[in-house]
């Protein structure tokens, strides 16, 4: 049996990770390892990288800013999360940030910025929000990064949606179901299939954004309770109350 790693320190590597296999780390990896986590030679971490698990390595050099690791063993098998994608449209920069981290956190597939009509932020960062997905990942304990697609309208989302990928609607506008009744009715047609959220900006979806999504036989629309949340804090229950009835929560796999 493969012996654990005895650091916490997980990293994301965008590599193959094969038995024996030797490499260095870019140098903001190997800042962070050497000057903030204070690693030395000989020291162990772990690595993945969205394909083939987690593995055990340990530096075997450390000299002027390079770091070199060595691969050993893989600790843990590759596994497939939920098929879940988060639609969320843009918000305010630290808001977002914190929508990216808890989606991270909460197990989705994949982020795709839309922008509505009442969208007020003018730009999104991808590469930022990326940066953001992979540092949760390395924190939470997942194998793989969420993918952070570039932004789109919301109209090019829903003309080109998958029609089998049941999209969550959440809907403060108009008369709807609680996510928790309408998810759980779905998901005896649904169980194990692909799904989607999509949560609105902070002024909310305009009409005629309702009114199209609404047209839509794969969209269902759901309330998150009696209050308006704020766009992040809607993300972020409407995942929690998914996971709860359709996602991984209910078996406790990662």
């Amino acid at each position: 049996m493969s012996r654990e790693p005895t650091s916490t320190v997980r990293l994301f590597v965008d590599r193959e990770l094969t038995t024996g296999a030797a490499f260095e780390l870019d140098k903001p990896q190997a800042h962070y390892l050497v000057n903030v986590m204070r690693l030395a030679v000989g020291s162990d971490l772990s690595l993945f990288n969205g394909r083939d698990g987690e593995w055990r390595a340990t530096i075997t050099s450390s000299s002027k800013g390079r770091v070199g690791l060595g691969l050993e063993s893989c600790t843990r098998e590759q596994d497939c999360g939920p098929d879940l994608w988060l639609v969320q449209a843009p918000i305010k920069s630290a808001r977002m940030k914190t929508v990216i981290e808890k989606a991270t956190e909460l197990g989705v597939a994949a982020i795709l910025p839309a922008v509505t009509q009442h969208t007020a932020v003018s730009g999104v960062n991808v590469d930022r929000l990326r940066a953001t997905a992979i540092e949760a990942a390395e924190q939470c304990g997942r194998l793989s990064v969420p993918a952070v697609q570039n932004p789109k309208s919301l109209d090019q989302l829903i003309d080109t949606w998958p029609p089998h990928r049941c999209l969550v609607f959440c809907d403060e506008t108009r008369a709807a179901r609680p996510l928790i009744d309408a998810v759980r009715e779905a998901v005896g047609q649904n169980d194990g299939g692909p799904w989607g959220l999509l949560i609105g900006p902070e002024g909310g979806f305009s009409g005629d954004e309702v009114d199209k999504l609404r047209r839509q036989p794969f969209v269902i629309p759901v309330k998150l309770g009696p209050r308006i949340l704020r766009a992040d804090t809607a993300a972020i229950a409407a995942l929690s109350l998914w996971q709860a009835v359709a996602g991984d929560w209910r078996n406790g796999s990662d």
